[in-house]
């Protein structure tokens, strides 16, 4: 151990001195210079007589706080040039120095010829001095850190890591001293490695023309996590030695539970959710100036929003859901909801961790699209909000405890939608910061989600022209059949050798050429269809007579009666797509019900399963969108072709369903009128 002590402060020593050689000749830096040569000279000298005479000898004692010394007058003069000191700062500048001088008179008090308990009492005195000087120059280091530039043309961020490396050092390495009883030699072998590596940090600080250097705040977040794990120890070992001299007897008893209780606590604090996330608000907010590292937020956003698998190669989360979540990650929000416009107002669409949630009216979409302000709802429910606001936001979000913030998803001047985040671990108001880029994600998510709108919309018209070129083909098929078989007729009418042979021909080439050519006009997009008139349709009757020709293939109930108007061949055609879609979603044995009633003027036939269910988010984003089928050789027609149908007669059609419950679906139609029924 004592050679890596040797090594390492000589090398530090080589460092600080060439740092000083080279800026003595050759100036390259906007600090003090003078000033910044002395001090890299007396750190040095101290570096070189703790490797060869040792850290207990007068001499390097005293060199220690000449360094220091020199280093605090370094500091003062940056403050002087930056004008952003105070009297009341230059005062704790002048207790930092006496202290430093304090400590250098008990070095050399130490040397006298006092008593052993005189001796003890300077050296314990002497290292609370250091301690205490330590720890007011990393005050005064962190006033400089945030102060900005201090010089022109010069960041302090590579002069105040230095320095606080330095006296940081010397903090842990008293207050173990203290706690301990004596300097403890690896530290003091690490200690002399830093220092070598806060020499590096300033010569790469000092290049004219070199990028800053500055600390991340993940870096700095993990120094003081560091920082605190240390100070949490020395605080342990110093009850651990308190309790050896007053515990007595029981000092063993009492020296294991203050282990026991300290590491509990420890692992207690480590795996709270809120401490961390206080910790690096605090670190963001006293250690930067500005509360996010944009580098590192901005490519996690991009980062989240870009990666359709995950690690493992499987199919990740949606966009919309991904787009939630990356919102949420730059406030370390626990979940959020991504609302989406329906009808005039929002519904509910892709959530991230939020189990609930509701529609909204027109209010709160118009005001969101005029505005594209960012809502806290804090403000809403302390009566701070604009009026407007207050008036726009619903019900539900008033009352949700966890509704936190209204983040517009803005594309160009059209709302995209609306993210509800949830309240974070540690609840605190918006400032600019926050307020800008959440902004920015929002306008850059936005984007995302219309581009993505956009190539479904691509998608299903390329879907429905890939149909348009199949039925062309069939129709080119189709009409050389036509053609083939009326010639073949026209031939048996000119040689009608055989009378029975040519009425049978004709007869039946007839009808052939007949029944192709009504099929080739229904495909022709000039076809146009005898319209089928409205008349009163016993819909039970029909519930049965479908019902009966299912129930080879699965079991349907039916009940209840009614008199609709409609069209008798499209209702077929509609009800026969709703119970094909409920076989096919049942479990076998699972009844499907098919239930018709008159309620409220109007004819009702709900169709109910009891199988897997559907999402909210399915049932408006993919049920009726046509050619979106959830079946591996489904063409994802029948739901959309049956609220057409359902439409076309005067109808409408609704659907209800939890998953892993079942399905309604509930058919709308107006009733036959007493005469027609009648009639």
């Amino acid at each position: 151990m004592a050679a890596l002590i040797l090594w390492g402060h000589a090398l530090a020593a080589l460092a600080f001195g060439g740092l000083a050689f080279a800026w003595l000749r050759h100036p390259a830096v906007g600090w003090p210079r003078a000033t910044l040569v002395v001090a890299c000279a007396v750190t040095a000298l101290w570096a070189l007589a703790v490797a060869g005479i040792g850290t207990s000898d007068v001499v390097a004692r005293l060199a220690e706080s000449l360094r220091n010394l020199a280093w605090l007058a370094l500091l003062a003069m940056l403050v002087r040039s930056a004008r952003t000191g105070n009297v009341p700062l230059f005062a704790v500048y002048v207790v930092a120095a006496a202290i430093t001088v304090m400590a250098a008179l008990l070095a050399v008090i130490g040397t006298m010829p006092l008593g052993t308990d005189a001796l003890a009492s300077v050296a314990t005195a002497r290292l609370l001095a250091r301690m205490l000087a330590a720890a007011v120059g990393l005050v005064l280091v962190h006033h400089v850190a945030i102060g900005g530039d201090v010089a022109p043309g010069r960041a302090p961020g590579p002069l105040v890591v230095a320095v606080a490396g330095m006296w940081g050092g010397d903090l842990i390495v008293t207050t173990l001293g203290y706690g301990l009883g004596m300097l403890p030699p690896g530290v003091l072998a690490l200690r002399g490695f830093v220092m070598a590596g806060m020499a590096v940090v300033l010569a790469l600080g000092a290049r004219r023309g070199a990028r800053h250097l500055a600390m991340s705040h993940g870096i700095a977040l993990r120094m003081v996590s560091v920082a605190a794990i240390l100070l949490y120890a020395a605080v342990t070992i110093l009850l651990t030695q308190v309790a050896e001299r007053y515990a007595g007897d029981a000092v063993r008893i009492v020296q294991t539970a203050i282990v026991l209780g300290a590491t509990t606590a420890l692992a207690t604090l480590l795996s709270t959710p809120w401490l961390r996330a206080w910790t690096r608000v605090q670190v963001a907010k006293h250690f930067f100036r500005h509360r996010y590292d944009y580098r590192a937020e901005w490519q996690r956003f991009t980062a989240t929003l870009g990666t359709p698998v995950d690690s493992a190669g499987e199919a990740a989360d949606r966009l919309d859901r991904r787009i939630v979540r990356a919102i949420a990650d730059l406030t370390d929000s626990p979940a959020g909801l991504l609302l989406v416009p329906e009808g005039s107002g929002l519904g509910v669409g892709a959530a991230w961790h939020w189990r609930e949630g509701g529609s909204t009216d027109a209010a709160l979409r118009e005001y969101l699209a005029a505005s594209a302000r960012i809502v806290e709802l804090d403000q809403v429910r302390r009566g701070e909000a604009p009026p407007e606001e207050a008036a726009a936001i619903p019900g539900w979000l008033r009352d949700h405890p966890d509704a936190w913030v209204l983040v517009p998803l803005i594309h160009g001047t059209s709302l995209i939608g609306v993210i509800l985040l949830a309240r974070p671990p540690v609840d605190r108001a918006l400032d600019w910061e926050d307020l800008d880029l959440l902004r920015v994600a929002g306008r850059q998510a936005a984007s995302y989600l219309a581009e993505d709108r956009a190539h479904a919309a691509l998608a299903d018209a390329a879907r429905f022209d890939e149909f348009n070129r199949r039925f062309a083909f069939i129709m080119h098929d189709i009409k050389n059949l036509v053609s083939g078989v009326s010639l073949v007729a026209r031939n048996a009418e000119r040689h009608a050798d055989n009378p029975e042979f040519r009425a049978d021909m004709i007869a039946t080439l007839k009808d052939s050429a007949a029944r192709m050519n009504a099929l080739l006009a229904r495909l022709s997009q000039h076809y146009r269809a005898t319209p089928e008139p409205a008349q009163p349709v016993d819909v039970s009757a029909l519930a049965l007579r479908l019902a009966a020709a299912r129930r080879a293939q699965h079991p349907v109930t039916v009940a209840g009666e009614g008199v609709a108007l409609a069209q008798p061949g499209r209702l077929e055609q509609l009800l026969g797509h709703l119970l094909q879609n409920a076989i096919e979603a049942s479990p076998p044995g699972a009844a499907i019900a098919m239930i018709v009633a008159a309620e409220a003027g109007r004819i009702h036939v709900d169709v109910v399963d009891h199988g897997c269910g559907m999402s909210a988010a399915f049932i408006r984003d993919q049920l009726f969108r046509p050619f979106a089928s959830s079946k591996p050789d489904g063409f994802g027609i029948g739901a959309y072709e049956a609220r057409e149908l359902a439409l076309a007669m005067g109808g409408a059609l609704e659907v209800t369903s939890r998953e892993g419950e079942g399905t309604r679906f509930r058919l709308h139609l107006p009733p036959a009128r007493a005469m027609e029924q009648a009639a």
